[in-house]
């Protein structure tokens, strides 16, 4: 591969595009990330923790897919097809104009004469169709179009072998020696080959249409542009039933909601429930530092706050999907879990270094599999009891297989909330007594004993409350510096985001005089210019160099902690500042420079959209108590004269 370029980050002397310029695309089992030139950049197949096919996210040379006009690559505008994944690149000429539409294609639900080997969870009616389809439309003039498919398999060490299929120059197919696996490619266009390359070149004139679609698997791709488009029309309308489920307030925020909602749909994986932490691996916390971890997986942390958005914007079935898919993992360890997995339950997930790929603008080393899964970290089973007991509220039903497992999770915090572990961030560095590892691990006790209580178990319920108010105590003797503000462990006086997260699982009432200390001291001590720090690098052990950026998802959880004390006002103009840092698409990546806006880290992320959609709910909610107050205020005054 090539040399690592020179890191450029902010300059525009970058090959590589800011991360926030991405579009994503999803089917549900797979993801790709489109450049603003038209370039499929990152593409993993046949699912979306499988190896790379189009690398070029994190190499130049590791692989790429571009269709567009020959001589431009800065397109004039970019959109999703309202309440989709159709995403729409309009290009300008001096000759012309032609509009590109992406998909990943979903179909009707294709198992019926034979049942799928991936589903776990129930079927729906619908199904990945396993093709990347490019739609181009010229609207006036005339326009040159290029298409350029070079997949590298295996994160860039494979590269393709090309043949026609089929009668004439419309259908290629690729494989990579050593694979196993086969990319076709069919198009109305005339397909040459370059070595490792298909390629394509037609003058396109106003009115006129073509079509490239790359399949990957036995389901049919589109034999012409018409039955491609109305493919591409049957996916857009998927996408726009599935949203048209949820309850979307009538807001000026709403769009953010739904491409929110969108977008974590697009992190699930179908055959599993399983939400995946991001689309991508590698992408830096730091440019050109160290900081790169592959996020291709399934965090038990994460199960809590996707049961929040999903439940609070009404999309039950896949808030049920991934709570059957943590409970599928918790049965089959017998209650021992891990703090993440792969996206069918794998795990082991073990870490190595790519050392050919370049990195994302010089960014190295590029990482794949997350050693963190062999960490022990505390707040695991806070995550799971808090996620069975908002579901059982909202069904009012918890189910028996599940209970033998909650209780092992209870027992297990019980046993060891006591000792040190590497907390919420996943630190590298020593152990410690971090204070979001003891506060999840009331959250355990609390939330189990509330279960007890629903079933009966007035034994376990009593004893289980008594333990939560003993770690409690513990906290609150241990954790708290000289000024009444809770700290990131018990041995130190510095901040830390994590504890933002006690208003939000009410670990003390909202207007306690130590939580109100605590947010102000984050909201003032923990931010560069108003966004938040996970916590201060020089002092925390966690075995890495270098910076980092402010994490959106803690800037999110301080909206909804200001809200939570009162601060409305403040909460507001927050919530503002976050929302004008999402990318022209209205996606996040997992940290902002709040320097230059730049995104950071993996790409789109879905914490960070969890924590938007929580923390957006908490203001317009509040909001409308307000106004409502003020009504019943007004109409006191004007009925009574006070």
């Amino acid at each position: 591969m090539s040399d690592p370029p020179s890191t450029s980050a902010g300059n525009g002397a970058s090959p590589f595009p800011p991360i926030a310029d991405y579009g994503f695309l999803s089917d549900c089992e797979t993801t790709a990330l489109v450049a603003p030139n038209g370039a499929v950049e990152w593409m993993c197949l046949p699912r979306m923790d499988s190896p790379s096919v189009f690398g070029a996210l994190l190499d130049r040379d590791a692989g790429s897919f571009r269709l567009g006009p020959a001589d431009v690559v800065v397109p004039a505008a970019r959109r999703y097809l309202p309440g989709t994944m159709v995403l729409e690149t309009s290009w300008g000429m001096r000759g012309g104009w032609i509009i590109v539409r992406d998909v990943l294609l979903i179909g009707p639900w294709h198992h019926e004469g034979e049942r799928s080997r991936t589903h776990r969870r129930s079927p729906t009616d619908y199904d990945a169709d396993h093709v990347l389809l490019r739609l181009v439309r010229c609207v006036n003039g005339e326009v040159q179009v290029r298409l350029d498919c070079e997949p590298v398999f295996d994160y860039g060490r494979g590269f393709a072998d090309w043949e026609y299929a089929g009668a004439g120059y419309h259908e290629g197919v690729a494989t990579g020696a050593g694979t196993g696996f086969e990319l076709r490619l069919t198009t109305d266009m005339n397909l040459g080959f370059e070595g490792p390359r298909a390629t394509a070149r037609t003058l396109m004139k106003a009115g006129d249409t073509l079509f490239a679609a790359l399949s990957w698997s036995e389901h049919r791709p589109p034999a012409d542009y018409d039955e491609a488009y109305d493919r591409m029309v049957w996916t857009a309308h998927h996408w726009q039933h599935w949203l048209d489920h949820g309850d979307f307030p009538d807001h000026p925020w709403r769009t953010y909601l739904q491409r929110s909602a969108l977008t974590l749909k697009g992190l699930s994986y179908a055959p599993t429930g399983a939400l995946v932490a991001a689309a991508t691996t590698s992408l830096p916390e730091t440019p050109g530092g160290e900081r790169n971890w592959d996020y291709r997986y399934s965090w038990i942390r994460d199960s809590t706050f996707a049961l929040w958005g999903l439940y609070t914007l009404g999309f039950d079935w896949e808030a049920n999907d991934f709570f059957y898919f943590i409970a599928d993992v918790a049965e089959a360890e017998q209650g021992q879990l891990q703090i993440m997995y792969g996206i069918d339950g794998e795990s082991e997930l073990d870490e190595r270094e790519l050392d050919h790929l370049s990195g994302y603008d010089g960014a190295r080393p590029v990482r794949v599999g997350n050693a963190a899964y062999g960490q022990s970290q505390h707040d695991v089973w806070g995550a799971v009891l808090d996620s069975v007991y908002l579901h059982t509220k909202s069904r009012d039903h918890l189910p028996e297989r599940i209970w033998p497992i909650m209780v092992k999770q209870v027992e297990d915090a019980i046993a060891h909330w006591r000792e040190p572990d590497r907390g919420l961030w996943e630190i590298r560095g020593e152990p410690r007594h971090f204070t979001s590892s003891k506060l999840m691990c009331w959250v355990a006790l609390d939330r189990g004993a509330r279960l007890a209580e629903i079933r009966a178990d007035s034994r376990r319920a009593e004893e289980w409350q008594r333990i939560a108010d003993e770690i409690r105590d513990d906290i609150c003797a241990n954790a708290l510096d000289e000024r009444g503000v809770f700290t990131q462990h018990y041995d130190t006086d510095a901040l830390d985001a994590s504890v933002l997260l006690m208003p939000l699982v009410r670990f003390l009432e909202p207007d306690d005089e130590r939580i109100r200390k605590t947010v102000l001291a984050i909201a003032d001590e923990l931010t560069v210019d108003g966004l938040v720090l996970r916590y201060r690098v020089h002092e925390t052990d966690d075995g890495l160099s270098g910076e980092e950026g402010t994490f959106t998802i803690c800037s999110f959880w301080l909206v909804s902690a200001l809200v939570e004390i009162g601060e409305l006002g403040r909460a507001r103009a927050l919530c503002e500042k976050l929302l004008s840092y999402a990318s022209p698409l209205l996606l996040y990546a997992e940290e902002i420079d709040p320097r230059s806006g730049r995104h950071l880290g993996n790409f789109p992320q879905a914490f960070t959209h969890l924590a938007l959609i929580n923390a957006v709910m908490h203001v317009i909610h509040a909001d409308e108590d307000a106004y409502q107050s003020q009504f019943e205020r007004d109409l006191l005054r004007s009925r009574y004269g006070r």
